[in-house]
């Protein structure tokens, strides 16, 4: 089996390449040197030139902040692009995995979202996911988009890098206890991923949107304690912490209060779930960088 795998020099696509290379025949992994998602006939061009059995799309704008004074560059990454994909996916009769966000939700709701549930973006990024699942979902073909929440791993840019840093550089240091989500590591999505991927291969074939997240629940804040605690557990400086409301710390781009995702649908269709935040962060931690 020949895969595609778009946008290798993210967090998701890092772990992809790990889970992955041992079990195709061939993976062929695109960065935007090769495959610009600003130039559909670039990425045209490369799935006719590879002709895979699989595509997987890990690309896109994923500064979320930035995409609110760009709008129109994460809409023709997130948006346009995924239509693109989608589009060659279908000629060649390769199916396709996206990956989506809890972002296209608004977090007004009490419970965790469901797949049925309505998509309602703050933000110009959460717009240009969701316009990628409904460009996908206009082709049609074999598609699995996965929403996912706070990716994270011991690569690239994320709250856990940036968390490990700042505790141990100040005394102080106040983190959004306001805002609900599941911590997700990205070595558990790509271990999902393979799983689905032997699903498929088995004969299942349910496609659609499904959300995909390590369980639990916790806030910024929590999240930010637990990378503390193992701190303190190695030995190494960590500073104070201090819980505020989102009110005290404004962003570009508005974060939804609730991103918890439900996966049960994921797991009775296709069989699969993650592990705790908890446990995912303990074993993300416990990688090489």
């Amino acid at each position: 089996m020949k895969i595609l795998l778009c946008g290798k020099s993210g967090q998701i696509a890092h772990e992809l390449q790990l889970s992955l290379a041992a079990h195709c025949s061939e993976l062929v992994c695109l960065g935007r040197a090769e495959m610009d998602l600003l130039e559909p006939d670039t990425i045209r061009g490369q799935l006719r030139k590879h002709a895979p059995d699989l595509i997987i799309n890990a690309a896109g704008h994923t500064a979320v902040d930035l995409a609110e004074s760009e709008p129109d560059l994460a809409m023709e990454a997130n948006g346009t692009a995924c239509g693109v994909l989608a589009e060659e996916a279908a000629a060649l009769g390769a199916p396709l995995i996206q990956f989506s966000t809890d972002y296209v939700f608004d977090g007004a709701k009490a419970s965790p979202y469901t797949e049925e549930d309505t998509p309602l973006p703050l933000s110009a990024y959460g717009r240009s996911k969701l316009a990628g699942e409904q460009a996908i979902q206009a082709v049609g073909g074999q598609h699995l988009i996965l929403r996912t929440s706070w990716v994270y791993s011991m690569h690239g840019r994320n709250f856990l890098l940036t968390m490990q840093r700042l505790l141990q550089e100040r005394e102080e240091l106040r983190v959004v206890d306001d805002q609900i989500g599941a911590p997700t590591w990205a070595g558990s999505i790509a271990q999902a991923t393979l799983e689905l991927i032997e699903q498929w291969q088995a004969g299942n074939r349910r496609w659609g949107v499904y959300h995909l997240t390590n369980q639990g629940e916790t806030s910024w804040f929590g999240f930010a304690s637990a990378i503390g605690e193992q701190l303190k557990a190695a030995g190494k400086p960590c500073g104070r912490l201090v819980p505020i409301p989102s009110s005290e710390y404004p962003t570009p781009a508005k974060r939804p209060l609730n991103s918890r995702l439900d996966g049960r649908k994921l797991a009775q269709d296709w069989h699969v779930s993650l592990p705790d935040w908890r446990s995912a962060l303990a074993e993300c931690l416990r990688q090489p960088r």
